[in-house]
């Protein structure tokens, strides 16, 4: 299928080309600003699905929105007309097209224009009223609160809210992306007259402010979000691309003394935290218990052996550990454990434990497993 992206560089644009490459046999036709304008009659004559997604949201004079995005609208539809091309289009709109402004006088006019040529032409059209929008490829400091908030902030720049208590309606990029596909499926999520995208956020200004900064300090304190709220999930993924090139790595804290070393890797408020472990040869480590923390340990370089005894048994067991045989060893609550490097190399452990440390309640206490 030959598919036209108008406006293909674009926050919207640039995104669903980029899917849209990914499908099988689908050719993409892409028209944007950089484009001749001439060979929007090739695509218009070929094209069998349209994504007119092009459109001005800030030009420089006012009447630039009724030129980039009422004209350039009946020139795509005018083209169309001319090749006899009754292609499905979908037509990204806004929601400022109920609102008295250029803006979105240019975008109603448009999508009348869009709807009168699906009546004379009996042309399927999806018409979207998209919120603001959010993720990966959006400019910042142009329409995008979110896009300049997490820009600012991963470059160590200021922000201002006016209102932090402004409520947004937001729209992730892949679930608008992933709506379109829907439409080129003929199953677009259609309400009254206009399609809409199914997943929706409601949030506060303030609120994404105070998350994007916390997405920040994570590199301190190590927390990483709350992946089980999907808005958090898909807010941490788009502030991620706006980390500086040469600012994607970040140093840990490693805690060496002449045993080897420990270091903290990763935190979650609840699903407690891992680190690394480093023992040198020869070196014990643990030999000591736990009233309700507990853990998992995977050595992955060197060899040793993980000892554990029940405080109410002489028993020890005994797990050897391998870089040859990745095993989880679980270290139950009530068990005496220590970790013995016996090869030759340094040892490495990756350590999950079910909660963040407090210093307050370390909740462990010493006690050797070997009597």
């Amino acid at each position: 299928m030959k598919v036209l992206v108008t406006g293909s560089n674009g926050f919207v644009g640039k995104n669903l080309v980029q899917t849209l490459k990914l499908l099988p046999n689908i050719e993409v036709f892409e028209y944007n600003r950089l484009t001749n304008k001439d060979e929007i009659d090739l695509y218009a004559k070929e094209s069998e699905f349209i994504f007119h997604m092009a459109g001005v949201n800030r030009p420089e004079k006012e009447e630039e929105f009724l030129e980039g995005n009422f004209d350039l609208t009946l020139y795509l539809l005018g083209k169309l007309k001319e090749h006899g091309n009754r292609a499905p289009i979908v037509f990204s709109s806004s929601t400022q097209a109920d609102l008295d402004n250029p803006y979105g006088k240019s975008k109603l006019a448009s999508e009348q224009a869009i709807r009168d040529y699906s009546k004379t032409q009996n042309t399927k059209v999806y018409i979207y009223r998209l919120p603001n929008l959010f993720g990966k490829w959006s400019r910042p400091n142009y329409n995008s609160v979110v896009a300049t908030f997490c820009y600012n902030i991963a470059n160590d720049k200021k922000i201002e809210i006016n209102n932090p208590n402004t409520d947004l309606s937001l729209a992730y990029i892949d679930d608008v992306v992933n709506e379109f596909l829907n439409a080129l499926k003929g199953n677009a999520n259609l309400v009254d007259d206009y399609c809409v995208i199914p997943v929706i956020y409601n949030v506060k200004l303030g609120k994404i402010a105070e998350l994007v900064q916390s997405f920040k300090s994570s590199r301190t304190d190590l927390l990483i979000p709350d992946m089980s709220n999907t808005f958090v999930k898909k807010l941490y993924s788009t502030y991620l691309s706006y980390i500086p090139k040469n600012n994607f790595s970040y140093p840990l804290t490693m805690h060496k003394d002449e045993r080897g070393s420990f270091t903290e890797f990763v935190k979650t408020p609840s699903g407690g935290q891992v680190s690394i472990n480093v023992s040198k040869p020869g070196v014990t480590k643990g030999n000591h218990w736990h009233h309700t923390k507990n853990e998992k340990f995977l050595v992955v370089k060197g060899e040793g052996v993980i000892r554990l005894r029940c405080l109410f048994s002489e028993d020890i067991l005994e797990y050897p550990v391998s870089e040859r045989n990745f095993e989880v060893i679980e270290i139950p609550v009530g068990y005496t454990h220590s970790i013995v490097n016996k090869g030759g190399e340094d040892m490495i452990t990756v350590m999950w434990v079910n909660e963040l440390f407090d210093p307050n309640n370390p909740d462990t206490y010493f006690l050797e497993v070997l009597k």
